[in-house]
């Protein structure tokens, strides 16, 4: 790796064989040299877990022909972790970047996605991190109408920085005829999931669960958003934060007699 150049450590949650973490790991090496660690299986869903009750496992592949790449066993906060304190740990990265994941991470999904909780990791490590999805779960989506924003954006992350505890979370909308119209800095959306459990029986009668429900925007209007930024057929970016510390409330629980 030239020691000039920008170093990419490249992560996701949709496994090391995904066709988005390719897209994305090709596109990185017009920016500098990369580096994939990733995990070996679907992570989805997991936020920001991480493995203490068994053994990671991390072995190098060469299902990147043209950079260093390594699988992991773990959580995708796992393999930035491993990144930085294992396998570079003679040298920082300049740049994390986790994605592109099958499906949107907008609103209150930050919170559940592993995609953005890998660039939250390296957020918490001081390290410039961008997290991308793309509004489309399809296994074979399209990510061309993406490139040229993604490659913006990383770009002037690594010529600008980020503030400290600050990962950026970006979607696309689904490719549509038309171009994208642009990118937007928005806000989460006021958004939730409203959960259903089903209720099933397995062969031997036993009951079990499946998740289900829909999601919600309750200020669908809002026009500052990342929700309404997709359904206008703009790239969302939302800057994020690890503090979850809910500042006004200190101040209002002054007056509590505590």
């Amino acid at each position: 790796m030239s020691e000039h150049k920008p170093l990419i450590l490249v992560t996701n949650d949709d496994g090391i064989t995904s066709h988005g973490i390719r897209t994305l790991a090709n596109l990185m090496t017009q920016l500098g040299n990369v580096m994939v660690v990733a995990p070996n299986s679907p992570q989805s869903g997991m936020g920001h877990a991480i493995t203490i009750a068994h053994p990671l496992r991390l072995y190098p592949t060469d299902i990147f022909p043209d950079f260093p790449a390594y699988e992991c066993s773990g959580t995708p906060a796992d393999c930035v972790k491993l990144a930085k304190n294992h396998i570079l740990k003679d040298r920082k990265p300049d740049l994390v970047v986790s994605g592109i994941n099958h499906g949107s991470n907008t609103s209150i999904s930050v919170l559940y996605s592993g995609t953005m909780s890998a660039a939250i990791e390296a957020a918490i490590e001081g390290i410039p991190a961008i997290g991308f999805s793309l509004n489309d779960f399809s296994r074979q989506a399209d990510f061309s109408h993406t490139e040229a924003h993604i490659l913006a954006i990383a770009r002037n992350v690594l010529e600008h920085g980020m503030a400290k505890g600050v990962a950026l979370n970006v979607n696309f909308p689904a490719k549509q005829p038309e171009p994208l119209k642009g990118i937007k800095i928005c806000r989460q959306a006021d958004a939730k999931w409203q959960e259903v459990f089903d209720e099933r029986r397995d062969p031997h009668g036993r009951r079990y669960f499946w998740l289900a429900g829909e999601f919600v925007n309750f200020d669908p209007h809002a026009e500052d958003t990342d929700e309404y930024a997709l359904a206008h057929n703009y790239t969302s970016v939302v800057p994020c934060k690890y503090d979850l510390t809910a500042y006004d409330t200190i101040k209002e629980m002054q007056d509590w007699h505590l």
